[in-house]
């Protein structure tokens, strides 16, 4: 895999080659079953995913927010056609090319992880987001099995091991700093981090672990909705929503979804 030193590609999409090996499958399988019940009562117009596409391309697709983007992590802001023929944003995650307010949710797959300035990513966020809007996002947890293989010299500098070490707790507190209410946290994959740990010897471990010891599992997943400022005014009901690139109105991705 890539390294996290800045030299070779961007974690992120270093990561989604990751999930494609078998290890990455498994706990690609726990986070997508994950957010497809996160998004069950989700509703909106535009879904904003920042990488790993196919992972979660499922859980997307069943989502009733049918006005999805993908952005692919990069240094300057594009609109690129895939192999595929879909269209997807490459821009910074701290300079995300969206008006405020303007976004009904935004989907992080480990993307607070593998940022240098990961506060600065959910203020951006929050920027983005309607009122109400939710942020759906998935973390590596240092407190487990997974946190301690991190310290293993031949893995240091190597995705997912080289992301930073960002606690649950301390995500939700920034989360309520800049304005947001946690609806929902959850811990997934309890299983160690071996290549054969994803069976059904060992399904027992996830069942025991979020029972028994939910503060050990492996990565956490938190749901929170934007929290309408006491300053805020109320936007007219006859009033269009926003355009959602600064400047100019657009449709997204040329289509409804990337998804379907």
């Amino acid at each position: 895999m890539k390294d996290c030193d800045g030299v070779a590609a961007d974690p992120l999409i270093s990561l989604d080659a990751w999930y494609r090996s078998p290890l990455g499958r498994g706990v690609a399988e726990a986070e997508a079953r994950c957010l497809e019940e996160l998004l069950e009562d989700a509703f909106g117009y535009f879904l904003l995913q920042v990488g790993a596409r196919q992972p979660f391309a499922d859980a997307l697709a069943a989502s009733r927010i049918r006005h999805q983007f993908l952005l692919q992590p990069a240094a300057e802001n594009s609109m690129v056609t895939n192999p595929g023929g879909d269209l997807s944003l490459r821009a910074e995650l701290t300079r995300l090319p969206f008006a405020s307010d303007s976004l009904d949710a935004v989907v992080l797959p480990h993307s607070l992880d593998f940022s240098p300035d990961p506060h600065r990513v959910l203020r951006e966020v929050e920027r983005v987001l309607i009122a109400d809007g939710r942020v759906f996002l998935f973390g590596f947890n240092p407190l487990s099995t997974w946190g301690v293989r991190r310290v293993w010299p031949r893995r240091r500098g190597v995705v997912p091991w080289c992301g930073s070490r960002l606690t649950l707790f301390r995500v939700c507190d920034w989360l309520k700093l800049i304005g947001f209410h946690v609806e929902v946290r959850r811990m997934l994959v309890f299983r160690p981090p071996w290549r054969r740990a994803f069976t059904t010897r060992l399904d027992w471990v996830d069942a025991l672990g979020s029972r028994y010891w939910p503060v050990f599992g492996g990565v956490y997943a938190v749901r929170a909705v934007k929290r309408l400022s006491a300053v805020t005014p109320l936007r007219s009901s006859w009033k269009p929503r926003p355009s959602l690139l600064p400047g100019r109105a657009v449709k997204p991705t040329a289509r409804e979804s990337s998804y379907d």
